[in-house]
């Protein structure tokens, strides 16, 4: 593997008037901890994208490590956007992949990696990673994002925790038991931090299927929720709160307006209100009764969507 720091440059100015002088932290010192969502992967709702955009609104950042796009990303994979004017290209979306120190809402520092999940050297992006983490005195790393599951919009959002330790899961309830899934960098890195000795974690929030691909602003909360009862930090979630609750109004007008999409949401209740009372079930779903699919779900959704928007 190449030299891991060569992909990413670092503000040493920015990292000096943000973090002090690391060499002189004292002995157990508590670092700042490290969040990352990363576009690309699997993120119903787009939960990780909506909490990084959050924090960017309402949160003063500043730009400590810039990763270099032009080794990690396959463009025509990930083509970004450029804007042309009457006769010239005026403007280009540059793709950024970086580490941000973020201060909360009570002045807490903390550090976010966002930007796209790299196409490329995996490996050599989680050796970087884990090395700024080190560099950093990271205490803790952190991630959420969403995935598509066979819950209801009305009941509370569940999750799905997976960390480098037990203990960092805590009470967490388990919906998986052992299945293989499609990697990804976020969760590679997560591997790598704790076989380097790290503590790591992640949080899965579970998306009604119906609503997995637009952005689903409760789902957003319940990440930023975790966030906070994990870490300490004050995330300022009011402006995200109450996007969640147009949302939620939106989705009830729309459900009320169709027999057939409050069908699909009543049994979806049942069967989550059926495993809420099983508490040692291994799935999500009861067995007592089947529910539809997920694409049945999507297609009967997206339908009547279409169906709403031409009236």
């Amino acid at each position: 593997m190449r030299d891991p720091r060569e992909i990413y440059t670092v503000d040493e100015e920015a990292v000096s008037t943000q973090l002090g002088d690391l060499s002189q932290a004292p002995d157990g010192a508590v670092g700042p901890v490290l969040v990352h969502a990363l576009r690309g992967f699997v993120d119903a709702g787009s939960v990780g994208e909506l909490v990084v955009d959050h924090l960017r609104s309402e949160l003063s950042w500043t730009r400590l490590v810039t990763f270099d796009v032009d080794e990690l990303l396959d463009y025509r994979s990930k083509r970004s956007t450029m804007t042309f004017d009457v006769n010239r290209w005026s403007d280009y979306d540059e793709p950024v992949l970086a580490i941000d120190h973020v201060r909360d809402a009570e002045g807490t520092g903390f550090l976010v990696l966002h930007g796209f999940e790299p196409d490329l050297q995996w490996e050599r992006f989680a050796a970087a990673v884990s090395g700024l983490v080190e560099r950093f005195g990271v205490s803790l790393t952190a991630t959420v994002h969403g995935v598509p599951m066979g819950v209801p919009h009305t009941r509370p959002a569940t999750v799905t925790a997976h960390a480098t330790t037990a203990a960092l899961v805590g009470d967490v309830p388990a919906w998986f038991g052992t299945v293989k899934v499609p990697a990804s960098a976020a969760a590679l890195l997560e591997l790598r931090l704790g076989q380097r000795g790290h503590d790591a974690l992640g949080f899965a929030i579970h998306v009604p299927h119906y609503l997995a691909q637009s952005p689903y602003p409760p789902a957003a909360v319940a990440a930023v929720e975790r966030l906070e009862r994990t870490t300490g930090l004050d995330l300022a979630a009011a402006p995200l709160e109450e996007a969640a609750r147009e949302a939620t109004e939106e989705v009830e007008r729309q459900v009320a307006d169709s027999e057939e999409v409050a069908a699909v949401v009543h049994a979806l209740e049942e069967q989550f209100d059926a495993f809420a009372r099983s508490v040692g079930r291994d799935s999500l779903l009861a067995q007592e009764a089947p529910i539809p699919t997920a694409e049945e779900l999507g297609a009967e959704f997206e339908r009547y969507l279409r169906q709403h928007d031409q009236q």
